[in-house]
């Protein structure tokens, strides 16, 4: 194998080190002229077309995520003559679809950076990242989502951009109402109804709508003190705790009136954000995009840690995407170098800054939180929990079916007529059958 290696100055340098699928590790020329052991040759005999599909992070057509990569790719392009790289971008409601189509179609992307990388990995689909990344690449990308990007042991799922959640909550509002923000989930109710009290539309937003609604609930269970899965991986989501969790929400926000006008079924995250940048809500678990969202509106804001049931929550949650290679077109070489090109603090710092959201890596992580830019310091309350959050069990091959039916199905836990615990009871049953029916 015979690609390039970042220098200090971002550019080519003379040797690299990767690992090889035996793994082996072989030192070869940068130039890519002349290989140093036998059996490399050269990476520019013949042109190369990387297809990437990725998902779009902006929140308008001008901020699409398709600028970012065109830039990118133009610049990779520009010391790499032989390789062309095609992206197309689609938005998180259609990008997992597009992905799967091609590949059921014959006709898999060199690289897609979608939201679950298991069942590709299962099926044999996917390069293992050791045999893509560079040594110094894979070392730096955060321990704990190196490890929730592995199946069976073996990296597949390379994190491309994360996040986490806070409790986000309106300054002006909460003075008009001569509150603080909450600590415990009864403070956090009689918060709501102090808004709720002086005409604020959504004292609470509760976006559990097809959108993003298993972040929401993921939230939610963590902070009473559960989650969807036990310490070993078993699917717990009808436990007593979180059927409690449902229950209390369904009871004491949804039913007393705190969420707002719009069911939360029907509420979608984008909406919910939408209304906070406009000042129509009170609080709301939010992400860092949240912040440039509302900041661009002018709305005065705070944030603290998602308040647990009587207390600090277990966990806050964490999400992260992840970029993946299939082997179809077999173009092992091109795709590493491009990747650890992409993963160049420069590229993911970039990335980060542009959309608000948090490096994967060490290096870049590090440097955004030593930085004294206003956007970085405004992401440091998220940085500070990425260490200790919890993420979705991306690494079990039935979570995007398990996603799936949580999307369609926990707005009715929390309707008028709706049961907590035979929903919840119900999802279980979905989710045993999914990784019974994955298994092996």
């Amino acid at each position: 194998m015979c690609p390039y290696v970042e220098r200090s100055d971002g550019r080519v340098g003379a040797l690299r080190v990767r690992r090889g699928t035996a793994g082996t590790i072989a030192v070869v020329s940068a130039l890519g002229m002349t290989a140093v052991l036998g059996g490399c040759g050269a990476t520019g005999s013949s042109d190369v077309t990387l297809r990437l599909v990725a998902a779009d992070y902006g929140d308008s057509a001008a901020h699409s995520s398709k600028k970012y990569w065109d830039d990118l790719a133009k610049d990779y392009e520009s010391t790499h003559p032989d390789v062309k790289v095609e992206v197309s971008v689609y938005s998180w409601n259609d990008v997992d679809r597009k992905v799967k189509e091609m590949v059921d179609a014959g006709n898999a992307p060199d690289l897609a950076q979608i939201g679950a990388y298991a069942d590709y990995a299962a099926a044999g689909k996917l390069y293992p990242a050791s045999e893509l990344l560079s040594i110094r690449t894979q070392a730096n990308f955060l321990s704990q989502l190196s490890d929730a990007g592995q199946w069976k042991f073996t990296q597949y799922g390379i994190p491309f951009a994360a996040s986490t959640r806070v409790l986000f909550y309106n300054k002006t509002l909460f003075t008009q109402a001569g509150i603080t923000p909450p600590t415990t989930w009864a403070e956090l109710a009689a918060d709501a109804q102090a808004l709720k009290d002086k005409g604020v539309k959504y004292p609470f937003a509760l976006p559990l709508g097809p959108e993003e609604a298993q972040a929401e609930t993921m939230q939610w269970l963590l902070t009473g003190g559960n989650g969807y899965t036990d310490d070993i991986g078993t699917y717990t989501i009808d436990s007593a705790t979180n059927i409690s969790t449902f229950t209390w929400l369904k009871d004491e926000l949804v039913g007393k009136g705190l969420t707002g006008p719009v069911a939360p079924g029907k509420l979608n995250r984008a909406d919910a954000f939408a209304a906070f940048a406009d000042g129509r809500v009170g609080m709301l678990n939010g992400h860092p995009t949240l912040i440039q969202q509302a900041t661009a509106k002018g709305v005065k804001f705070g944030t603290v840690p998602m308040p647990g049931r009587t207390g600090k929550a277990r966990a806050a949650m964490g999400v992260t995407d992840w970029m993946m290679a299939f082997r179809q077109n077999g173009h092992r070489d091109q795709v590493g170098d491009f990747l650890d090109f992409v993963y160049s603090d420069k590229n993911v710092l970039d990335f980060s800054r542009t959309y608000g959201l948090l490096p994967v890596t060490s290096s870049a992580s590090n440097a955004m939180s030593a930085s004294s830019q206003a956007t970085d310091k405004a992401l440091r309350p998220f940085l500070e929990e990425l260490p200790s959050t919890e993420l979705y069990p991306v690494g079990k091959t039935s979570w995007a079916a398990v996603s799936a039916a949580v999307k369609q199905n926990i707005g009715q836990a929390v309707a008028p007529n709706g049961s907590p615990s035979g929903v919840l009871t119900r999802l279980q049953s979905t989710a045993t059958a999914a990784d019974s029916s994955t298994a092996g």
